[in-house]
């Protein structure tokens, strides 16, 4: 990566091509990354091509617009990294407000070392209207049109904030094991590194970070003192009253974030936390050494009861279900490009059978916790309602303010309320009768 001999421009190419990769290949974004930024050794020119994909990706829908109204003939299908490289230029200058002489130099020099030495003068001439004009388009272009239609009909008064929250970036959401540190020393180590946090009065192991940093910068990470997890999941383990020797599953665990909050809140309990990926299973394995718990850990297909039940029931299950993600696109954005509508009635299916099948383990007496990282009504409220409707010995207990909105049937946060993500969590009794 030592190509160019101005800095930035390798970095601006190799955005480029990622974007390409995600945006006209079908590459998942993470996938795309990782191919890439491992080859930048200065952990500040991996965080800029990282910030600069994900402002692409975010914002691709209104740029593609820009380039349709100002260009006379659009540019070919095999043009893919030239139009990347577009996109990258035109979110240094709008997501990211970096200085305009900077990202127009380096983005020009980048579109000779694509071997389009040609386009330089188009790509100056296209740069420079952004910054005399700005990008049009709202952020809601970004969404498909019949997701942007569901979330319209869900919260029609909340839509366009939801829209806008979505294309932002995410601050970063630290929880602290109270054992090993206090939320304060950690708020002062940050500040110490320049890095400005903030406590929440509502969620008591919490710092928030208002832009995302590197791991290692995080002071108590490697020792397992401080883990990553946005304030919406930290709410799971809360929405539980606590008590001595309970027996609990996490069906959906990976990557492994609420069964190391309940462990760290009830560090008697036997927990066991289920995946049906190996790969993601290993990963939550490692960050649980990370932090020194002890949790139990199965590659399994939480469906399929029969294959890791014990037959032992348990007193608490969280069923953090696969979903639509519409609730964490700020951190996702590529779930915008590859979210189908037929997906969401998979999804739903899914849902619902994890409910069902996972209720028979269920003690009389004990607590289901059904969650998303969706703002879909169909995979939330109206998901826990028909559960409810169908299963006489379920009894909603609700939540209080803390969770967000009261849907009748589970609490619903919508994307950057408080700054966390979107997120659903229902707490579920089963009877004793």
């Amino acid at each position: 990566m030592n190509h160019d001999r101005q800095p930035g421009v390798a970095s601006r190419v190799a955005a480029a091509q990622v974007a390409d990769q995600i945006l006209h290949r079908g590459a998942s974004l993470k996938a795309a990354m990782n191919t890439v930024l491992p080859k930048f050794k200065d952990v500040r020119d991996r965080a800029l091509v990282e910030a600069m994909v994900f402002a692409v990706v975010r914002q691709h829908a209104r740029y593609a617009d820009a380039l349709e109204q100002w260009m006379s003939r659009p540019l070919a299908e095999r043009d893919g990294v030239l139009r990347s490289l577009l996109y990258v230029g035109f979110a240094q200058l709008d997501a990211m407000k970096l200085p305009a002489h900077a990202a127009l130099d380096a983005t020009v020099e980048a579109v000779r070392h694509i071997q389009r030495p040609k386009h330089a003068g188009m790509v100056n001439a296209l740069l420079r209207r952004a910054q005399r004009d700005g990008i049009p388009g709202a952020p809601s272009l970004a969404w498909p049109a019949w997701l942007r239609e569901r979330v319209a009909t869900a919260w029609p008064a909340q839509a366009e904030s939801i829209f806008e929250q979505s294309a932002l970036p995410a601050p970063l959401w630290l929880r602290v094991n109270a054992d090993t540190m206090s939320v304060e020393s950690l708020v002062d180590d940050l500040r110490v590194e320049g890095i400005d946090a903030q406590t929440d009065a509502e969620l008591p192991q919490a710092v928030r970070v208002a832009e995302s940093i590197p791991v290692a910068r995080i002071p108590g990470f490697e020792n397992g003192a401080v883990t990553v997890q946005d304030g919406s999941a930290q709410h799971v383990a809360l929405a539980l009253t606590p008590a001595s020797g309970l027996r609990i599953l996490d069906a959906c665990a990976a990557p492994g974030g609420k069964a190391a909050h309940l462990h760290t809140l009830m560090p008697d309990a036997k927990l066991l936390a289920l995946d049906v990926d190996p790969r993601r299973v290993r990963r939550m394995q490692d960050s649980f050494e990370r932090m020194h718990l002890n949790i139990e850990t199965r590659a399994a297909n939480a469906l399929d009861v029969e294959s890791w039940w014990d037959g032992a029931l348990f007193d608490v299950i969280v069923i953090d279900a696969p979903c639509s993600a519409t609730g964490i696109v700020r951190r996702q954005p590529d779930v915008l490009l590859h979210r189908r509508e037929h997906d969401l009635a998979e999804l739903t299916v899914l849902q619902a059978n994890l409910m069902d099948n996972l209720w028979r383990v269920l003690k009389p007496g004990g607590v289901m916790i059904y969650a998303t990282c969706s703002i879909l009504p169909e995979e939330n409220e109206d998901q826990v309602s028909a559960f409810l409707s169908g299963t006489p010995d379920a009894q909603l207990r609700p939540l209080d303010h803390r969770f967000g909105h009261d849907t009748g049937a589970g609490s619903q946060r919508l994307t950057g309320e408080r700054g966390m993500d979107g997120f659903f969590i229902a707490r579920i009794e089963k009877s004793c009768r």
